[in-house]
């Protein structure tokens, strides 16, 4: 079925720092290791593989991990690694254990973190682009196409098995010869709702009805008249949170209709309610529309003639087709400035 990504041919595809990229390949041969089964497929999707109930690792502390040291707490932590320390095997050792639900792969969580060079204490990448120094990551159950590093399965791998409100320190030999090693620390805050949180809207005179399952799952019924001639969006539901800012890691729920039949050609909660996420960069124009300047837990309807969906594109499914979405924003992630 189409999703809102655009086709990947033609994409721009944004430079990461050559450490983020050693973490990926490092977290794919951590899984590919030490998890028992096979190596993860790189071209999984997060809606595809999100929603796991076991755990991918559960690595154990080790010499190396149990060397590293935190000082302070919360946003304050400085994770140290001793002179010395030899980081040849990944390793978890837990800081402190929090007294929340257990986190496993598919969770939709809050957390703090930093990335840091094991030989030189240098962070690389931490969550302070976020509000007060937080970021929302879905935790992975396979490696995946990265948008953002908090994609990465070493997030899942650090959070998971143990109770939020826990913080790790995970050790990530170099994975290529001329790289250092690193060390994750992860701080996980709470789990996120996986369906719009806020307040309802009056609906808007003229836009699709929806009604919402016992699950949140939205059903959308047409009104009569012509499809749309111009994107409209409508908010559903106000949410009070981050607002979703141009190129943002966007987490949602979303249902897509056809407005010419009412029937759906895509959505996250026919594969399970599993989130998804997109950069607003990268979906198709209405779609992009309804995410930015909307606040997270909101859910928004908006409608889009052909040129701001997938336009005349000759044999594509939804070639001169206008379209309907209903969107739960779940969680927004600024994405991190790319030293040049």
């Amino acid at each position: 079925m189409k999703r809102p990504a655009r086709d990947l041919e033609g994409s721009t595809v944004r430079k990461r720092p050559l450490v983020l990229l050693s973490t990926v390949a490092a977290a794919t041969l951590l899984l590919a290791g030490c998890s028992g089964s096979a190596e993860p497929e790189s071209s999984a999707t997060p809606e595809e593989t999100a929603g796991a109930t076991s755990c991918l690792a559960d690595l154990a502390s080790g010499a190396g991990s149990d060397a590293v040291t935190v000082e302070g707490t919360d946003g304050d932590a400085k994770v140290t690694v001793p002179a010395g320390t030899e980081i040849t095997e990944p390793e978890r050792s837990v800081i402190t254990e929090g007294d929340g639900d257990e986190v496993l792969p598919g969770d939709l969580v809050s957390l703090r973190y930093q990335l840091v060079d094991a030989t030189t204490n240098e962070v690389l990448s931490s969550s302070e682009r976020g509000p007060d120094g937080i970021l929302s990551a879905l935790l992975a159950s396979q490696q995946q196409q990265i948008s953002d590093p908090t994609q990465s399965t070493v997030f899942t791998v650090a959070a998971e098995c143990l109770p939020v409100g826990s913080s790790v320190v995970l050790t990530l030999p170099a994975s290529q010869e001329g790289l250092n090693p690193s060390v994750l620390y992860v701080q996980t805050i709470e789990k996120l709702p996986t369906i719009a949180s806020g307040t309802d809207v009056e609906p808007e005179a003229g836009m699709p009805t929806v009604e919402l399952d016992a699950d949140g799952a939205p059903t959308i019924t047409l009104p009569d008249g012509d499809a749309p001639a111009e994107t409209k969006v409508a908010v559903l539901k106000q949410g009070d949170g981050a607002t979703v800012a141009e190129g943002d890691l966007v987490t949602v729920q979303y249902r897509g209709i056809k407005w010419s039949d009412g029937e759906e050609f895509d959505s996250s909660w026919s594969r399970g309610a599993a989130p998804a996420q997109f950069p607003t960069t990268g979906v198709v124009t209405g779609f992009k529309k309804a995410l930015e300047g909307q606040k997270v837990g909101s859910q928004v309807i908006v409608t889009m003639p052909p040129s701001e969906a997938y336009g005349a594109s000759e044999g594509n499914e939804l070639q001169n087709e206008s379209l309907v979405f209903v969107v739960d924003i779940l969680a927004t992630t600024p994405p991190e400035q790319v030293q040049q």
